[in-house]
């Protein structure tokens, strides 16, 4: 029900991943009414797979958290979750508030052991492919254990649905050498070194971009801030090539000579395509996607938790933050 469109984007992106991929199954939550008119769209019948929950309340876009998760039991966010919880379902994908989503969820489902806080992950586009980026919002201030969880979520994150075996990771700082940055940094760079991850050194900001490492860790002040100021960058790159290539009749000409090229150049740097943001860290997986994303860009988002589960990253997760405290405790 959340996003700025609602179930006339969730609904058809459900059908399509159905359609696709014909080992899931989905779970729509929600106003049922709703729900159904969207389906009456569509002919395909896909049986047990897929299933409508109704949910009399919907939590608003710019609604406090704290009152979402008091005040709203039966809000289509809050009957997800608890189907996560409850193991109907493996993995909860909403468009909608992304404060109420991770205080739900949270208080649903709690973290996972040796986790303090959740973290929110998600994939920007670079030169050598992707990069995943962490905490992008959910945590401002950190500490240099929370980091190193961040590394340590980040990198199993990405060698599961990447398939990589020891992804880099990188910490975001104001430059390369070890004595620059603040002493929280400096302390999760020393962690994050002895933790046994592929751990790269100190990244700047230009290197999200050139794709340096696969694992970008940073405290959530900062990632919101890079986030909005690549997604602000990628719009005045389209707007200012929008404007020049219908300047006149020749730039017109220009800009169709050049559509392959253009066309090729949006696929690589489409958002919609890197959509669905990973809420790590909690006994659950959970996935935000953009509120304004269209049917083609949510079912990303549900492919993406669909990976998630198959790949069983929160059990590599787990492993991984156990044996680093095994390796603590007997260091200690």
């Amino acid at each position: 029900m959340g996003g700025d469109h609602g179930p006339s984007v969730t609904v058809p992106a459900a059908v399509a991943l159905l359609r696709e991929d014909p080992l899931a199954a989905v779970i729509l939550v929600g106003l049922s009414a709703d729900i159904e008119s969207q389906l009456k769209k569509d002919k395909t019948a896909f049986g047990d797979r897929l299933v409508v929950r109704h949910a009399s309340e919907v939590v608003g876009m710019d609604e406090p958290p704290a009152l979402a998760m008091r005040g709203k039991k039966d809000s289509s966010m809050r009957v997800a979750i608890d189907l996560v919880k409850s193991g109907e379902a493996q993995a909860a994908v909403s468009a909608g508030n992304t404060g109420a989503l991770m205080a739900i969820s949270r208080y649903v489902l709690k973290t996972l052991s040796g986790i303090d806080r959740p973290a929110i992950a998600s994939i920007m586009p670079s030169q050598s492919g992707r990069v995943y980026v962490l905490d992008l919002g959910a945590n401002v201030d950190c500490t240099a254990e929370h980091l190193l969880q961040f590394g340590i979520m980040g990198s199993e994150l990405v060698a599961c649905v990447e398939h990589k075996v020891s992804p880099t990771v990188g910490l975001l700082n104001i430059g390369e050498e070890d004595i620059k940055g603040n002493e929280v940094v400096k302390q999760a760079a020393e962690l994050l070194r002895a933790s046994g991850l592929n751990f790269y050194g100190n990244v700047e900001g230009n290197d999200i971009f050139k794709g340096t490492t696969d694992v970008v860790v940073c405290d959530g002040f900062v990632g919101n801030v890079a986030l909005k100021s690549a997604e602000g960058l990628a719009h005045l790159i389209r707007t200012i090539m929008r404007e020049e290539f219908e300047r006149n009749m020749f730039t017109k000409l220009a800009a169709l000579a050049a559509m392959p090229v253009l066309n090729a150049f949006k696929r690589r740097v489409d958002h919609r395509g890197y959509n669905g943001a990973s809420l790590l860290g909690l006994r659950g997986i959970v996935l935000k996607s953009h509120g304004s994303a269209d049917a083609y860009s949510f079912e990303c988002a549900l492919k993406r938790g669909a990976e998630e589960v198959r790949t069983g990253m929160l059990a590599h997760i787990t492993e991984r933050m156990a044996h680093i405290h095994e390796s603590n405790g007997k260091a200690a």
